[in-house]
């Protein structure tokens, strides 16, 4: 009788209980599927379902029908795989470098640009052969490397990117996990879904097809980020940096991009 006694809607501590937790639950809804959504730039109200979705991280649809599908261009045509980054048995690094003539006045004549295009010397080769799709499809915009990327093969792609691989590293030692890096390299923002970008950009882990970024140009870093928060690069597979660069600040993006420019000359190589 004692123990129905507990369970008592006239016992206040289990009234107390079955209101905290009815309150809890409502308070978690509005939280998981309304606010948190809801700061998100691209959100948009599409009914409960898709808010669940959203939330969960599932699609609201698995099909292309009513054309939800049709209307969003797909990022990239080109399937990562591990072979990528072992072409160096296949390709031919000195064919490479001839068709590299044709990339000096951007990308230097050892691989290190003078401007504001990337530095290719010791970049990971399947880097080098996503992009080059890439441009060949006009899933990332150029007009330049459009045009240049249009004339190659599979074959002359391999090469260049054998080639770019093969060169001295003129960049610095991987970022490794320091307290002195800036937060956003060294822990990311969990809550805010951004990773640490130490976690595929080398360092902790690489990630395949992830670039390297030591050493890199800021105004090139800056100008990338920046197209990929607004949408203007979509070339990222399942939109892994838009996801990231999306919730990233102004300032945040000018900490990341001086670091990971400065250690150009850190490494005392160039």
């Amino acid at each position: 009788m004692r123990e129905e006694g507990m369970y008592s809607w006239r016992n206040p501590w289990f009234r107390w209980s079955v209101v905290s937790l009815v309150t809890f639950t409502v308070v978690s809804v509005l939280v998981g599927f309304v606010w948190l959504p809801s700061v998100h730039r691209d959100f948009t109200a599409q009914g409960l379902w898709a808010s669940i979705c959203r939330a969960a991280g599932v699609p609201s649809t698995w099909s292309d029908s009513g054309g939800t599908g049709k209307d969003v261009p797909q990022a990239t045509n080109v399937v990562l795989e591990r072979s990528m980054a072992r072409i160096a048995g296949s390709a031919s690094v000195g064919r490479g470098g001839t068709l590299a003539l044709n990339c000096t006045m951007c990308h230097g004549a050892q691989g290190m640009s003078a401007s504001s295009a990337p530095n290719l010397a010791g970049q990971y080769p399947e880097v080098v052969i996503k992009q080059l799709h890439d441009y060949q499809a006009a899933k990332r915009a150029s007009s330049i490397m459009e045009a240049l990327a249009a004339r190659l093969s599979d074959r002359d792609i391999e090469d260049l990117a054998a080639y770019y691989a093969y060169l001295p590293k003129a960049r610095t030692a991987p970022t490794t996990y320091d307290e002195r890096l800036p937060a956003l390299v060294r822990v990311g923002a969990p809550l805010r879904n951004i990773a640490p970008c130490i976690s595929c950009h080398g360092g902790v882990d690489q990630k395949l097809g992830a670039p390297w970024l030591e050493g890199m140009p800021k105004d090139y870093l800056v100008g990338q980020l920046q197209a990929l928060r607004s949408g203007k690069r979509r070339n990222d597979s399942e939109a892994q940096m838009r996801n990231v660069v999306r919730s990233m600040t102004d300032a945040e993006i000018e900490e990341v991009t001086t670091f990971y420019a400065g250690k150009a000359s850190a490494g005392g190589e160039r």
